[in-house]
């Protein structure tokens, strides 16, 4: 398939198969693809919780309104932003930029500026910023799995202080964002499964500016 074909394929599966696992490559796949998201300024402000024990994956389906993809799906990936920007973990950031790259005086500046405007600001909004880094590569993780032929399910409707309790995030400065949970669909079980794709036309959402 190619990629306009992979994504026709792909859609919000509801009931996966608890019998077919997804195979660790293919799970690596999607999340070096995670890895590679582009972000804000290079900052990767977030982390990715890959969960696949079943005792930890049926407390975070309790809090996410028994969604039965979290424990069908072999693979529930949980993205985490960072609850706020430091001035250390900038450092981090241009630390790790300073030894793949060498010393850069243009880039020692260009990350002081960032500390000045970030650090500075409300934390909540912080959170907010890092959360939509987050976003970013989750859409990348969609794709991906789509190109691997893994089903996905995004998920926002959970109770992030709860999933954060479970996997002990707050203690990390890590706030759980969205879930997507990986497997295969099960086609004798999913209402969705067999509905035509629904998306507005080219027409009526992309302006031309020429």
């Amino acid at each position: 398939m190619n990629l306009i074909e992979q994504l026709n394929w792909r859609y919000a599966t509801k009931k996966m198969d608890p019998a077919k696992p997804v195979p660790q490559d293919k799970v690596d796949t999607i999340v070096e693809a995670v890895r590679l998201s582009p972000t804000s300024s290079g900052t990767q402000p977030f982390e990715l919780i890959v969960v696949t024990n079943p005792a930890v994956r049926s407390k975070i389906c309790a809090a996410a309104s028994d969604q039965a993809q979290i424990n069908d799906g072999s693979h529930l990936l949980v993205f985490a932003a960072w609850d706020n920007y430091t001035d250390a973990r900038i450092d981090e950031v241009l630390d790790l930029m300073t030894q793949e790259r060498g010393e850069i005086d243009m880039m020692n500046a260009y990350y002081d500026n960032l500390k000045s405007a970030y650090v500075p600001r409300d934390a909540e909004m912080n959170y907010a910023h890092a959360a939509r880094q987050a976003y970013i590569a989750l859409g990348i993780a969609m794709v991906a799995a789509a190109e691997q032929e893994v089903d996905s399910t995004p998920m926002e409707g959970f109770d992030p202080e709860a999933v954060d309790e479970i996997l002990g995030l707050k203690a990390r400065g890590l706030r759980s964002v969205v879930l997507l949970p990986l497997g295969y669909r099960d086609p004798t079980g999913d209402w969705l499964l067999s509905m035509k794709k629904v998306r507005k036309s080219q027409d009526t959402m992309v302006t031309l500016v020429d």
